[in-house]
């Protein structure tokens, strides 16, 4: 009975997350914002590493200033790597840790692109490059790798991996 309501409330968690997510795709990016932060603050810093990736990932997203964008996302890949399979299977058994990385790493580059970084955003363009063998064959995943390579034609020579 327990574990049935830890996961009732880890899924409630990650629809209220998903709200939010819909308030910021609608062109409510303060109130997406504003509620973010709630759910951070209920989640701490200590919180669900599936929570706390999903939350970061998407309140990057939100931020105005880049570098507020690079420590959300740098926050996201922080508890990425803290995620286990096994938990996201809890969550939905198609997923995978590995799957997440190829997204992670190019917001990242993109992040340093903005902050004027080309070497950190060609860094993580090979950490995305990298990872993209994780990711299927489908519209999400071309999509993830067609925006790494308009990023490496932005950031120019030497992004591409060797």
């Amino acid at each position: 009975m327990t574990e049935q309501q830890e996961q009732t409330a880890d899924d409630a968690m990650m629809t209220r997350i998903g709200q939010a997510v819909m308030l910021h795709h609608g062109g409510d990016r303060e109130e997406a914002q504003g509620r973010f932060l709630g759910l951070w603050g209920e989640i701490g810093e200590e919180g669900d590493p599936l929570h706390r990736c999903t939350l970061a990932h998407y309140m990057a997203d939100t931020q105005a200033d880049p570098s507020d964008e690079l420590a959300w996302d740098l926050r996201a890949l922080s508890a990425a790597d803290e995620l286990t399979d096994e938990r996201l299977s809890e969550h939905h058994n198609s997923l995978a840790v590995r799957g997440f990385y190829p997204s992670l790493h190019l917001n990242l580059a993109a992040d340093y692109v903005k902050l004027g970084r080309p070497e950190a955003a060609r860094s993580h363009l090979r950490r995305a490059r990298g990872a993209v063998g994780a990711l299927e064959d489908d519209g999400y995943g071309r999509g993830i790798k067609d925006a790494i390579a308009r990023l490496e034609g932005q950031v120019g020579e030497g992004s591409e991996v060797e």
